[in-house]
């Protein structure tokens, strides 16, 4: 949330709702003057009834996009399909791959050379939906979880924002097919190899 406060974008955040009322952006938030709410998940015991409580609470915000950061809970079906279109997530890894928890883990363990983050539309399913912006980052010889999760929340601090620019100067349109184009965005120049070809 910070690295979206110090982006400058061109839209006006409209409020910080979190589930844990000990949530660390809320108290920035309401530094920088933004509304702030809790919804905590832990007083309701059916999933849909939590869900439909945040969902009023969001509405009465009047947002036009619902950004999802740091937000580790899973949502029903109804409440995503409600915001379809203008709910956005970043997850850990380049989807399709590493879905759920410990994504950095996942990756290590599969032993895979490249890792990253991925901005998406959020779908009914899990961690799926229409990509927006990908960052891959190498795997590095001796990487831990606390290492490699360091290098992609770099990334993730870059990517977010620019997809949430994008959203807001209206250059991201979904095809039928599920499909996102960004007008007037460039395709990366460089492959990312890891490890490197020999010289």
């Amino acid at each position: 949330m910070e690295a979206l406060l110090a982006a400058g974008l061109p839209a006006q955040i409209c409020a910080v709702i979190s589930n844990d009322p000990a949530a660390k952006g809320l108290d920035t938030a309401a530094r920088h003057g933004i509304a702030t709410a809790v919804v905590n998940h832990r007083d309701y015991t059916q999933r849909a009834d939590f869900d439909a409580a945040l969902a009023l609470t969001i509405d009465t915000a009047k947002p036009d996009f619902v950004v999802l950061a740091g937000f580790m809970r899973v949502l029903t079906a109804d409440f995503v399909n409600r915001y379809r279109g203008r709910l956005i997530n970043i997850h850990p890894s380049l989807l399709p791959a590493f879905t759920g928890l410990h994504t950095h883990r996942q990756a290590l363990d599969a032993g895979v050379r490249v890792h990253g983050c991925t901005v998406h539309f959020v779908t009914p399913q899990l961690d799926h939906g229409p990509i927006i912006i990908q960052a891959a980052v190498p795997v590095l010889p001796g990487d831990d979880e606390g290492t490699l999760s360091k290098r992609v929340l770099a990334e993730e601090h870059r990517i977010y924002p620019q997809a949430l620019r994008w959203l807001c100067e209206d250059r991201v349109t979904l095809t039928a097919d599920g499909q996102v184009n960004i007008s007037g965005a460039h395709p990366a120049k460089h492959a990312l190899l890891s490890p490197a070809l020999d010289v």
